[in-house]
């Protein structure tokens, strides 16, 4: 089956949130039910689909959409449908078929088409303003770092929160730049776009794409592809979803049950001073919430504490979009 069903959408909500998943061939509208249905070119196309939004609730402007297979084995054309299946549940309501293969028709989508159903969900079908998701290139530049403060480490607790790393290399005859080897181009220009101006450590990062296309591995290089800390292993679509700029607010995970405010405002205190926090229970494990003065400040915390012991266990530290406590 390649149909698939839809509830309270225009047609051009359809198919930006299909496009990245396979070519889209036909498109019917059905007004009086408020429901719609899709067909696209493979049945594998609308398998990825379904099986991603089953697990990723799509939403357009701010209102669930639910997605499941159609009965339909194939949507006729107009002619067709007002000739001879009028009567049919489905079709007599239809408030209009768009037929959508033209000549050469081909996947719009993303070069990484791996990860095109995790792109599509989290960003509701499109891409962040500023984001083309056509970059091929994985390994990022970063210059006008403190070369006093800033380690592999921390570099990356920082740029995984867009993507997976795989290496880093500090350039020592240029000590305050790094290269950053991402798990593919998308990733890498998520990072470009949400870092570049941010401040650490009293510097204003510049952050652009290398002309090295990967990091050689030496005795130079921090190897990160097999580590745990990656994010983007499970759950893409949420982290990808989670992707911004530095915020004033961080959001930690992972935390012991038994962890008191106290206990966390001790143990990022030094990097800022902490505006407010918020613990909370989240499917019954502790995170919390905690709202620095600036930017630059929780992005210290972050950078620093990301993956350290608090009460035996290992805190995990993102930024959270969230404006107040």
């Amino acid at each position: 089956m390649r149909e698939i069903a839809f509830r309270w959408l225009s047609a051009n909500d359809l198919i930006q949130l299909f496009q990245p998943f396979g070519v889209i061939n036909k498109l019917v509208m059905l007004r009086a039910k408020n429901q719609a249905l899709l067909q696209m070119q493979d049945i594998s196309s609308a398998v990825n689909a379904i099986q991603f939004y089953t697990n990723v609730q799509p939403s357009i402007r701010g209102r669930n959409v639910y997605v499941q297979f159609s009965s339909h084995q194939e949507l006729t054309t107009m002619e067709q449908n007002s000739q001879g299946r009028g009567n049919e549940p489905g079709y007599g309501d239809a408030g209009g078929m768009y037929s959508l293969q033209t000549p050469g028709a081909r996947t719009v989508g993303f070069p990484q088409m791996g990860n095109a159903a995790a792109i599509a969900a989290a960003f509701g079908g499109g891409l962040p303003p500023g984001i083309s998701g056509t970059n091929d290139r994985c390994t990022v530049l970063v210059s006008n770092l403190n070369p006093d403060r800033i380690d592999e480490d921390k570099l990356f607790n920082l740029f995984s929160i867009y993507g997976n790393i795989v290496r880093i290399k500090l350039l020592h005859n240029k000590p305050d730049h790094a290269l950053v080897q991402m798990g593919d181009g998308f990733q890498a220009e998520l990072a470009v776009h949400f870092l570049k101006g941010a401040m650490l450590f009293g510097k204003r990062l510049e952050v652009n794409f290398s002309k090295h296309p990967n990091i050689t591995t030496g005795a130079d290089t921090h190897e990160y592809m097999n580590s745990n800390l990656n994010r983007f292993n499970h759950n893409a679509a949420k982290n990808y979803r989670y992707c911004c700029s530095p915020t004033k607010m961080i959001h930690l995970s992972t935390l012991p049950q038994d962890v008191t405010e106290e206990e966390i405002v001790a143990h990022l205190e030094e990097h800022g001073a902490i505006v407010n926090t918020k613990l909370f229970e989240m499917n019954g494990k502790k995170q919390a919430l905690v709202l620095f003065e600036n930017e630059e400040q929780a992005t210290e915390a972050l950078v620093s504490k990301h993956a350290s012991s608090l009460g035996g266990s290992m805190v995990r530290i993102s930024f959270s979009q969230l404006q107040t406590i």
